[in-house]
């Protein structure tokens, strides 16, 4: 089990991301999370370690804070006050972060217990599925893809989301994590 320590909610001030050495773009990932009660974090694909982290309200770049990527957000909706700004809930559990919302009838379990994540990349298509149900599902590059990303704080990062691989990415945002049961599978290329 991997846990991110609280740290009064500083982004990447604790104990700093967890980040692959390899890059991705082919891939099926699953993962186990539990939250803390008002915790934020995220799995983070296709992540740009060279690209300045954006300021959460403001959007522009600042010195500290995660890798930019494609978020699989991770928060305590009904505590969290991140969870009522953005878009229609697009920064809420099994959301494309600050991008596309993810279902109001998602299945999220209770602070404190495991909630089950999935990602899934092929071919441009990705996939965020939250204890087996799907939350999001977009094509890199397509006209809702763009004009969601037209629409969030990443619409001035040249390329966002668009990259033919990243980093996977687990964020400190200064909230206490806990993570365990991560698996990839890559698939072929070509395939």
């Amino acid at each position: 089990m991997l846990t991110i320590r609280g740290s009064d909610g500083q982004e990447s001030r604790g104990g700093g991301d967890i980040i692959t050495i390899k890059r991705y773009s082919d891939f099926d990932l699953t993962f186990d999370f539990r939250i803390t009660e008002g915790a934020n974090s995220g799995v983070k694909i296709f992540a740009q370690t060279d690209i300045s982290p954006l300021d959460r309200v403001t959007g522009k770049p600042t010195p500290i804070g995660s890798g930019i990527g494609m978020e699989f957000q991770i928060l305590d909706d009904a505590r969290h006050p991140d969870a009522k700004a953005g878009r229609d809930g697009n920064r809420t559990t099994g959301s494309f972060y600050d991008v596309i919302p993810a279902p109001k009838t998602k299945k999220m379990m209770p602070v404190g217990e495991w909630n089950h994540g999935r990602i899934v990349s092929r071919k441009g298509h990705i996939t965020y599925y939250l204890n087996g149900q799907q939350t999001v599902d977009f094509v890199r590059g397509s006209g809702a893809f763009d004009a969601g990303v037209a629409q969030s704080k990443f619409r001035d990062i040249t390329g966002f989301g668009e990259w033919a691989d990243g980093h996977i990415l687990l964020q400190d945002h200064g909230d206490t994590v806990s993570f365990t049961n991560l698996k990839i599978r890559e698939f072929p290329t070509g395939r």
